[in-house]
């Protein structure tokens, strides 16, 4: 029989840890972190990683397993979550993904085969030395007219992503795209996908409601601790919530604008988090809003009763 694991799924402060700490408590779950930047040591404020008190005694994995400093792929996290899932389902707890980070979940569920194609180190080489004479952006705008798919869910300024899409393509004449669209549609798992939503405004005010919170938490003093670190340049350090800051400690943007940069990019990704959910994974939806949270958890558990008595 296939392996039961729960993915709760969804934008940036939508509640995904609070359903995900309730879940576990009733179904004798561990957490398995599905967010790609809280593997990584010092980053806590600015990735909204739970803290231990908030745990309730629940084991949570893929937290703090790197330095900020270190590579992380999407593979990377794919082997180490597989890992995970076998481990908890051997000591017979149900594994629950939690996260917003669509292509590293899909990842697992559809176990992408990242290890047909071996990296190129001579392409790799070629294409960074490109990079630094023209810059990212002609890189970018090269996958762009390559795979407009693959562009529309990479920064353009996350070159190791951009440099790998376009060694796939040179190696084997297969965008990213299509080269992802020939794993396997079979999954190893037998997975259930809940995704969380609510309306737009009120999704919107929780974000600015929640970077607040996070400024009054601590975030500056972390991206500052971080910088005096050396980690300013690594990739790390491009994620929302840190790269907003930097400007600021650098002298070149005034605190204010700032915090509304980081504000409003965090607001996009969410938009492109439910986009990138609701066209590429299947996702049983709840609708939340403030008044409706615990009638949704309600329904939550009948289905997932459901699902695992099924």
């Amino acid at each position: 029989m296939k392996q039961k694991v729960i993915a709760i799924v969804g934008p940036t402060a939508v509640g995904k840890t609070k359903l995900s700490i309730e879940v576990a408590k009733k179904i004798n779950g561990e957490i398995i972190s599905g967010d790609s930047m809280q593997v990584y040591k010092g980053m806590d404020i600015g990735t909204a990683k739970i803290k231990p008190e908030e745990m309730q005694g629940i084991p949570h994995h893929m937290i703090d397993i790197k330095e900020p400093n270190e590579d992380f792929s999407v593979a990377d996290f794919q082997y180490y979550v597989q890992k995970y899932i076998s481990e908890i389902t051997s000591r017979n707890h149900i594994p629950i993904i939690v996260g917003g980070s669509g292509l590293y979940i899909q990842a697992v569920l559809n176990d992408y085969n990242f290890s047909n194609e071996k990296r190129d180190d001579a392409l790799t080489k070629q294409l960074e030395n490109e990079m630094e004479e023209s810059g990212i952006e002609l890189l970018f705008n090269r996958l762009k007219r390559l795979d407009p798919v693959q562009a529309s869910r990479i920064h353009p300024n996350n070159y190791r992503r951009v440099i790998r899409a376009l060694e796939i393509y040179e190696k084997t004449g297969l965008t990213m795209t299509e080269y992802q669209q020939q794993q396997s549609k079979d999954s190893p798992y037998d997975s259930l996908l809940i995704g969380l939503e609510m309306e737009r405004e009120l999704l919107y005010e929780r974000i600015n409601l929640r970077i607040d919170m996070m400024i009054r938490d601590g975030l500056l003093e972390e991206v500052k601790a971080l910088m005096e670190q050396g980690f300013e340049n690594y990739q790390s350090m491009k994620a929302i919530g840190y790269k907003e800051l930097i400007p600021y400690f650098n002298g070149e943007a005034a605190l204010e604008d700032s915090i509304h940069l980081l504000k409003r990019n965090s607001r996009r990704y969410a938009k492109r988090q439910y986009t990138w959910f609701k066209n590429k994974m299947d996702v049983n939806w709840y609708n939340f809003s403030a008044s409706s949270i615990n009638e949704k958890f309600s329904d939550i558990f009948v289905d997932l009763a459901g699902f695992l008595n099924g």
